[in-house]
């Protein structure tokens, strides 16, 4: 593979004696990954389950390889019920070193297509609050559809540049996510249009909009919070250097230490333009080195603050419900978390609030809270993403069909689906699931359900 001169010059500078089994890596195939849904299944049942041959990646609990060339992930019903997500391998890194705690208020602010954000979702165990956040409302959409996919609904998804939010949200957020846009240098390996980008906008245009992103992000991370800056690139500008720079900004912020794996590499001082030893507290996974293609990762503390006093929440306007909404919501069993009194409505559409979420008013919003569904002419229409947050157990008519019934995907392609004599449903909506996991509603009509699967999501041919 002929690599962008530029960068091949660069980097046998900095890999030295190392270059050669560096570029070797592009003989072989990129890694492919699938990482557990811990909100909706342990990694423990999964693996009783799984209908592929998996071997553990190292470096994460829930994470795992998979042959690309014996299986498709993507077209196997457990996809459609949210219990994976399918994440090269380096990228699994950063989420997973984020350690999250129940009612932490996180924010991911380059979070689109949602890889990170589904799993610190996960970490959240449906407590605190996850703001979700993309500066490109196409990429925020595909953002929402992966949070509600893996069933979360103590989340908020906007779309707002970082000085928008900074203005919003200083002081806000107890653990922070900064996966910078960047210029992608591990990932050529995947797609050789990265070579052509990196040759047409190089580091500079990249190491500008990380600190950008760093002047604001600081901003918003409460005292004694915690950061994460990484990037899936091996350049110093990119790496040490906007490490660096976050230190000069702010003299709250200091390095921390975290796990490596043993074959991570640690950031490099003679990279930096500083010589600051504190780099070495950084982390650069080669694809050399590790069976992914790279990453590099740094974890920031900001020092406590005894004179903090937090900042406002969400200003919650009360929903009276109507009857329709009412006599669904029966059917929901009170382990679900839903409470009447934190419903907002929105032009017929119901938003469940979850409690702590803060203050978004002004923000150019695709979620804030789980959607419901919507209060039409004499009825309630419940949403996908509710199906999806829900647990079997949690909906009193319930069918589930096993992964290998051709049901299943015709229910997934919208077609309609008939039940056995032995399957007693009630009539009305139905909650329907694959192997005990809800993929969506159906309205069952003596035997017939009507199929409610979401237009957008369906299976393709």
């Amino acid at each position: 593979m002929a690599l962008p001169k530029a960068f091949d010059e660069r980097i046998r500078i900095q890999l030295g004696d190392e270059y050669e089994d560096y570029i070797k890596c592009f003989d072989s195939d990129m890694y492919h990954g699938i990482r557990v849904n811990t909100s909706k299944i342990s990694v423990e049942d999964f693996l009783k389950i799984s209908p592929f041959e998996l071997e553990p990646v190292p470096w994460t609990k829930n994470g795992f390889y998979y042959d690309h060339r014996k299986y498709t992930p993507s077209k196997h019903p457990y996809y459609y019920a949210g219990l994976y997500y399918i994440q090269e391998p380096s990228a699994m890194t950063p989420a997973s070193v984020l350690d999250i705690e129940d009612g932490d208020v996180v924010l991911d602010i380059c979070a689109a297509p949602g890889g990170k954000s589904t799993e610190l979702a996960a970490k959240l165990n449906g407590t605190g609050i996850l703001i979700s956040n993309d500066i490109s409302n196409s990429r925020a959409k595909a953002l929402l559809k992966n949070l509600e996919l893996f069933g979360i609904g103590n989340m908020c998804v906007v779309s707002e540049p970082p000085n928008n939010l900074s203005k919003a949200f200083e002081g806000t957020f107890d653990k922070i996510l900064i996966d910078a846009p960047c210029s992608g240098e591990g990932m050529f390996r995947k797609s050789s249009s990265m070579m052509t980008a990196w040759e047409n906008n190089g580091t500079e245009l990249f190491a500008g909009l990380q600190r950008g992103i760093l002047n604001e992000a600081c901003k918003m991370l409460k005292p004694g919070g915690k950061l994460l800056y990484s990037t899936c690139t091996f350049s110093p500008e990119e790496d040490e250097r906007s490490v660096e720079y976050l230190l000069s900004i702010d003299d709250s912020m200091h390095l921390v230490d975290f796990p490596k794996y043993e074959k991570f590499d640690d950031g490099n001082p003679a990279w930096g333009e500083t010589g600051n030893p504190e780099l070495v507290k950084c982390s650069r996974l080669w694809p050399h080195h590790v069976k992914g293609e790279g990453h590099f990762i740094a974890l920031f503390e900001k020092d406590q603050d005894d004179s903090y006093r937090g900042n406002s929440t969400y200003s919650f306007k009360s929903y009276r419900p109507d009857e329709d909404f009412i006599a669904f919501i029966k059917h929901v069993s009170e382990s679900a978390g839903i409470k009447t009194d934190r419903i907002e409505e929105n032009k017929g559409r119901l938003y469940y609030i979850s409690e702590g979420m803060p203050d978004v008013k002004g923000l150019r919003l695709l979620r804030h809270g789980l959607f419901l569904g919507e209060v039409k002419k004499n009825r309630f229409e419940p949403s996908q993403s509710l199906a999806m947050y829900l647990k079997s157990d949690q909906f009193d008519n319930v069918v589930s069909f096993l992964a290998d019934d051709i049901r299943v995907i015709k229910y997934l392609k919208g077609e309609t689906v008939e039940l056995e004599d032995d399957q007693d449903i009630e009539n009305g909506y139905v909650l329907v699931c694959v192997d005990g996991y809800p993929l969506g509603w159906a309205k069952n009509n003596r035997g017939v359900l009507k199929n409610k699967y979401l237009s957008g999501w369906r299976m393709m041919s």
